[in-house]
């Protein structure tokens, strides 16, 4: 087997701004102020308030977002830690997942990114959502044809801002150490997370949840949408919203959470955007992990990363060093929990990232030394390791290809 450290690296073919595709100017200390908030008097949910909160004009009119903010229980002078929840495409603030986080400790805001109010009683996930009067730019898909338009108008530039005065709005929550505050987001909230970890300086930590950038290298999008929308177009949206154009300028630590088989956001893509931070980044990838809000937010590992960086919490195996070769695989981690056991996930399939079938083996694992080494399968075409600590949480190594 080879010693390489990490044979892997980023390629530079990320869009990049020019004369056509100019860079995207983040004013955040303006963003970063307080913004005014209003009641949302006709929305209700247990334990957390319903409120809308200014965010950036749109074509000239003010613009208002909705949000759900909930806070724990804090004793007389204590204080905790905060997290911005950035829902993905077909869902909303979701008050079930800001209780998940208050549950664990931390204040929490889910705001709608996309100009609606959740409906009640919730409607099933991906289903539409009523337009609120003060909303801003549609979002998603809808953003592609707008990428003409000033860029302070487009939905990208809007959810981000939106990112930047959640956090501020937090901060400023009584109770809230405004130095202890973090985001994660799932699908197009994970790419919209990848996002706000190279713009936001304010921001700790950041777990990103299937999504990422490349979206014009393999995604959903480059196959089905991409194809169908004028190319000038299409290399606009991507040099100023794909990204990989804001990730190079992450020192965050990260924690990237995807399954093998995503339908959306495929490994190659995910590597090529995860390679660029310069922060520490962590690798939680799951053979087949489901695509949804609920898979999304239900993975351990999230809310133990965030308490590695925000609350002094045991952090999941840290890989050190891999390598590896057709013949075979190894890794060392440092885990502050025990190691319980370690795996080889490989497939010899080719072609679409989706359709590739995996398998698992067990790995030959250390405990002592947290040294992983397994032997790669015959014609395996794309392997890498997994360890599981005793609290049942995943760390993985990058995925190799080897044909």
């Amino acid at each position: 087997m080879s010693a390489d450290k990490d044979h892997l690296s980023a390629d530079k073919d990320h869009p990049s701004a020019d004369q056509d595709h100019p860079s995207v100017n983040w004013n955040i200390a303006n963003l970063s102020q307080v913004p005014e908030t209003w009641p949302a008097l006709d929305r209700h949910a247990v334990g957390v308030q319903a409120l809308f909160f200014e965010n950036v004009p749109w074509k000239g009119r003010p613009t208002r977002v909705f949000a759900w903010l909930g806070l724990p229980y804090l004793p007389a002078g204590a204080c905790c830690p905060g997290i911005i929840l950035l829902h993905g495409g077909g869902g909303t603030a979701f008050d079930e997942w800001v209780r998940l986080w208050n549950r664990r400790g931390y204040a929490a805001i889910a705001f709608d990114q996309c100009g609606c109010v959740p409906e009640q009683p919730p409607v099933q996930d991906g289903a539409q959502h009523a337009r609120h009067a003060h909303s801003g730019p549609s979002g998603w898909e809808a953003s592609f044809d707008a990428a003409h338009q000033p860029m302070e108008d487009q939905w990208t530039y809007h959810a981000v801002a939106a990112a930047i005065r959640a956090r501020a709005l937090l901060a400023a929550q009584p109770g809230v150490d405004p130095n202890r505050i973090g985001v994660t987001g799932i699908s197009w909230g994970g790419y919209m997370t990848s996002i706000v970890a190279g713009v936001d300086p304010a921001i700790k930590c950041a777990i990103p949840v299937y999504g990422c950038g490349y979206l014009g290298h393999n995604s959903v999008w480059k196959d089905n949408v991409f194809p169908n929308k004028p190319e000038r177009l299409v290399q606009r949206w991507l040099a100023l919203w794909d990204a990989s154009v804001y990730l190079p300028n992450s020192s965050l630590p990260m924690c990237w959470v995807s399954g093998t088989n995503d339908f959306a956001y495929p490994l190659d893509s995910l590597q090529k955007s995860y390679l660029l931070p310069v922060g520490e980044r962590t690798l939680c990838i799951r053979v087949e992990m489901p695509h949804s809000h609920v898979d999304g937010w239900a993975p351990a590992e999230i809310g133990v990363f965030a308490d590695s960086y925000l609350r002094d919490g045991a952090p999941l195996p840290r890989l050190l060093r891999h390598g590896g070769d057709p013949g075979g695989l190894w890794a060392e981690f440092d885990s502050a929990r025990p190691l319980m056991s370690a795996e080889i996930n490989f497939t010899r399939a080719l072609g679409q990232w989706q359709d590739r079938k995996f398998n698992r083996l067990p790995a030959q694992l250390d405990r002592a030394t947290g040294r992983v080494e397994a032997l790669v399968p015959p014609n395996t075409s794309v392997c890498f390791l997994n360890v599981f600590d005793d609290r049942g949480c995943v760390a993985s190594t990058p995925h190799q290809v080897l044909a």
